[in-house]
């Protein structure tokens, strides 16, 4: 056994109280990367009934698949190249992130009437059109008749550090971009810049719209904060063997642990096939019967092994091992213990790892 549980009632839950937490903002849901691993089918409905005024994906085939699922709601899709095929995202009524002057051009090339948000370079310096091209960008689009630009979008690159400067400089460099847009003639109705953590701790970034992916999950975005949120995820195993070591003696590739005292082992069926990175060695606790176990020695393509010291709660062949979630490690933690992010953990479960899902009441924690 191995699989995620993915808790619909806690993602109905953090839908409706970001909602509540950013209105009267509307709120994309943004449930790109098969909504982080959660999956799109079951979650997007859950999150429409919740309150979500929209979502949003990175790329064009992402968005497609979602109207397949969502039919009612806006969707807008921002990663995408001048040359690709735009003919199935504009059929479905996808609305297009325009990160680049190249991409303006290309969009309006296509001769079919879309709604498109102008993705400006505030300081990220990633996607997003720079500052030296934004008259130009602008001006094309106002004079091309068959694209309705509904408002201009950004990314903060420091929101989860609330006080950090950078976010007065980018939220200052989206309000120039605005004012320069409408000078120009576009009326740029709906705009977004904040990401969750924005959203949640800075209300002069939201705008009329707020972009929100990892709340929505129920992972906290800003370090130290408790937004009432509830993950969503939970990751297991299965015990599969347990064993005796003796002192001196070691376990897995390499020898890297060894054993200071008699003790047991449990061998636990998931390894870097199934998505659990070989450097989470030694970062991992794994959740068994309510208690947590330090994962030791190298991890495997299939397996890894944990401690269980004397075994004093009798662990068993057969039990539930909790990678992450629900009696276990939570992914902010694991995340903070391996030197990564929540965002990461929870995208991580793959290879042998099936999905399933919880309709009941939430008791998440």
């Amino acid at each position: 056994m191995l699989k995620t549980t993915v808790d619909l009632n806690a993602i109905a839950h953090n839908v409706a109280r970001v909602k509540e937490a950013v209105a009267p903002a509307r709120l994309m849901c943004v449930v790109k990367a098969d909504a982080y691993a959660h999956g799109i089918e079951r979650c997007a409905p859950v999150m429409a009934q919740a309150g979500a005024d929209a979502f949003g994906v990175a790329t064009l085939a992402e968005a497609v698949a979602l109207r397949k699922v969502i039919d009612n709601l806006p969707i807008a899709a921002w990663l995408w190249e001048p040359t690709e095929d735009l003919a199935p995202a504009l059929a479905a009524d996808i609305q297009i992130g325009i990160p680049s002057l190249a991409h303006a051009q290309a969009l309006i090339a296509a001769e079919t009437p879309t709604e498109a948000f102008v993705m400006v370079e505030t300081g990220m310096h990633r996607s997003g059109v720079d500052k030296h091209v934004w008259e130009e960008t602008f001006r094309l689009l106002a004079d091309a008749p068959h694209i309705t630009v509904l408002g201009l979008m950004s990314h903060f690159a420091c929101a989860d550090e609330p006080e950090h400067p950078h976010n007065d400089h980018q939220e200052s460099e989206f309000r120039q971009a605005l004012a320069l847009a409408r000078e120009v003639g576009l009326e740029c109705p709906l705009n977004h810049l904040a990401n969750s953590p924005a959203a949640l701790t800075r209300p002069s970034a939201r705008f009329e719209q707020v972009r929100v992916g990892l709340a929505l999950y129920g992972l906290e975005p800003v370090a130290g904060l408790d937004h009432g949120l509830e993950p969503a995820m939970t990751w297991e195993a299965s015990v599969v063997a347990v064993k005796p070591i003796s002192a001196g003696e070691s376990t897995c590739y390499g020898l890297t642990w060894t054993a200071e005292s008699e003790r047991e082992l449990a061998t636990v069926s998931v390894g870097y096939a199934d998505g659990l990175p070989r450097a989470f060695q030694g970062a991992l606790q794994v959740g068994i019967g309510g208690e947590l176990y330090p994962q030791v020695g190298r991890v495997c393509m299939d397996q890894i092994v944990v401690d269980l010291g004397s075994n004093p709660h009798g662990v068993r062949a057969g039990d539930t091992a909790v990678i992450f979630g629900r009696g276990g490690m939570s992914a902010t933690g694991l995340a903070e213990a391996a030197g990564t992010i929540n965002y990461e953990v929870v995208c991580r479960p793959t290879g042998r790892t099936e999905r399933t899902y919880r309709e009941g009441a939430s008791d998440a924690q």
